[in-house]
C-alpha cells in the first residue's frame, strides 16, 4: 500500500471559517501575534493569551469540518495516509483521518509551563491560577514563535517514506515546516493544492491552483487514474 504524506496548512481549515493571522499582515483574529503567540507575551500578559486561546477553543464547537477534510480522510481505504499540519484545530481527526501530527500544538490541549512534557486534553476554558500538580500555570499546548518543535523529528521521519506527497493551503515559507520538502525522496511526485500556489510547476510538481474543498476533489480524480 502506498504511503501518501500530505501537508496542511491553514488553507485547509479556512472554508471551515478558521482564520490565521497569516491572513492578514501579523494579526490573528485582531491581536498581534506578538502578543498572543510568543513567550514573551505570556510572561507579560498571561490573562490576555490565556483569553484569546480560550476563544479560539470554543470556536472549535462552532465549526466542522469541511469536504477537504472528508475526502483526505476517504484516501485510508486505499492508501496508508499521514497527514503533518501546521492548524492547531482538530478537524483532520473528527473528519476520520487516523494518523495526524501536529507541529504546531493543539488548542484542545494544554500543557505546564514549567514542563512542556505534562500534556493533557482539555476542552474548556484556562484561568490564570489553573496549575499542574507542582503548582506551575497552565497554558496552551501551542508552539510559539521562538519555541522548539517538537514534533519536527517525526514529521521528518514520517516524510522519508513518502511515496507521495500532497501540500494543501500552506506557501511552505516557514520554517521549519517548509524544509519538510528536502526530506521526501527524490523521485517522489509532490501534489500542491493552493489557489495561489507559490511553488513553480516542473516534472515532479503539479499544481491544482484550487480551495482545499476543490482541489482534494482534483486530486482523488489524479490519484485513481495514475494508482
Amino acid at each position: 500500500m502506498k504511503h501518501i504524506v500530505v501537508l496542511t496548512g491553514a488553507g485547509m481549515s479556512a472554508e471551515s471559517g478558521i482564520k490565521t493571522f497569516r491572513d492578514a499582515d501579523g494579526l490573528w483574529e485582531g491581536h498581534d501575534v506578538m502578543e498572543v503567540a510568543t513567550p514573551e507575551g505570556f510572561k507579560r500578559n498571561p490573562e490576555l493569551v490565556l483569553n484569546f486561546y480560550n476563544e479560539r477553543r470554543q470556536q472549535l464547537k462552532d465549526v466542522e469540518p469541511n469536504q477537504a477534510h472528508r475526502d483526505l480522510a476517504t484516501l485510508e481505504n486505499h492508501f496508508n495516509v499521514s497527514i503533518i499540519t501546521q492548524n492547531v484545530d482538530d478537524l483532520h481527526e473528527r473528519a476520520g483521518s487516523s494518523n495526524v501530527v501536529h507541529l504546531h500544538g493543539e488548542l484542545r490541549k494544554i500543557r505546564s509551563s514549567g514542563d512542556q512534557n505534562n500534556i493533557r486534553t482539555w476542552t474548556e476554558d484556562i484561568h490564570l491560577g489553573d496549575t499542574c500538580e507542582k503548582g506551575y500555570q497552565l497554558r496552551p499546548h501551542i508552539v510559539w514563535f521562538g519555541e522548539a518543535v517538537p514534533m519536527i523529528d517525526k514529521a521528518i521521519e514520517i516524510c522519508q517514506q513518502a511515496d507521495i506527497l500532497v501540500i494543501i493551503g500552506t506557501s511552505m515559507q516557514v520554517y521549519p515546516a517548509a524544509g519538510l520538502l528536502d526530506f521526501a525522496p527524490s523521485e517522489t511526485p509532490i501534489y500542491y493544492i493552493d489557489p495561489k500556489p507559490a511553488m513553480a510547476k516542473n516534472s515532479k510538481v503539479h499544481i491544482i491552483s484550487q480551495s482545499a474543498t476543490e482541489g482534494v476533489k482534483t486530486l482523488l480524480h489524479l490519484l485513481e487514474k495514475n494508482t
